[in-house]
């Protein structure tokens, strides 16, 4: 299965709208107010609260997927398995489980591993800026993806995507999966192998 490539027509919207609110918060993770998903990314971004999922597979292999050519930042950019934020009044723990099930249509336990505040810029009039929870879980289930948000899934080991991270290219993969991989790769490998020992599809 290792570096599986699996593609789809162009998608022209996303799943979730610029008017979606997105929950803003101070460096403590503390909620200070809502905001517009278009005005949360004008500039330099604001504050706000989002996740990133990482999902393996019995192989240890890692599913990334190319965000959608319809996507305002990062278009056709490689990335984890899925990233997205909690919308209001929703918790975290509801968040990951729905946007798993909306873009990749899996299921499976997903474990917390750590936080972290990043900004970066996509052009002059826009970039992100979150304060990023990220998971990590396994799955054997098929993959089914929402060409609204994905263009593109493979699975790939993490001995090619370190490979693949080393060349330098900094338009093949996403800035916040680029630093939440190093950290993953440096301090969590021995709850990435714990995965192996949890059982779901």
């Amino acid at each position: 299965m290792t570096d599986q490539y699996r593609h789809i027509g162009n998608a022209t919207s996303e799943v979730a709208a610029d008017s979606e609110l997105l929950i803003l918060v101070d460096e403590a993770d503390c909620e200070i107010g809502f905001l517009n998903k278009t005005a949360c990314h004008r500039g330099a971004g604001v504050l706000h609260r989002a996740f990133s999922l990482l999902v393996f597979n019995d192989e240890g292999e890692l599913l990334l997927q190319q965000r959608a050519a319809s996507k305002r930042l990062w278009p056709l950019y490689w990335s984890n398995s899925c990233c997205s934020h909690p919308r209001r009044n929703e918790t975290l723990e509801t968040a990951i489980h729905r946007r798993l099930r909306e873009e990749l249509d899996l299921s499976c336990p997903l474990q917390f591993l750590f936080k972290f505040k990043y900004q970066a810029q996509f052009d002059e009039a826009s970039g992100e800026q979150e304060l990023c929870s990220v998971y990590a879980g396994r799955s054997n289930g098929p993959v089914k993806i929402n060409p609204n948000e994905i263009r593109a899934w493979r699975w790939i080991s993490p001995e090619t995507l370190r490979a693949e991270l080393a060349e330098d290219d900094p338009e093949r993969f996403t800035p916040w999966f680029r630093l939440e991989w190093e950290r993953v790769w440096r301090d969590h490998r021995a709850e990435l192998r714990a995965l192996r020992q949890i059982s779901c599809s």
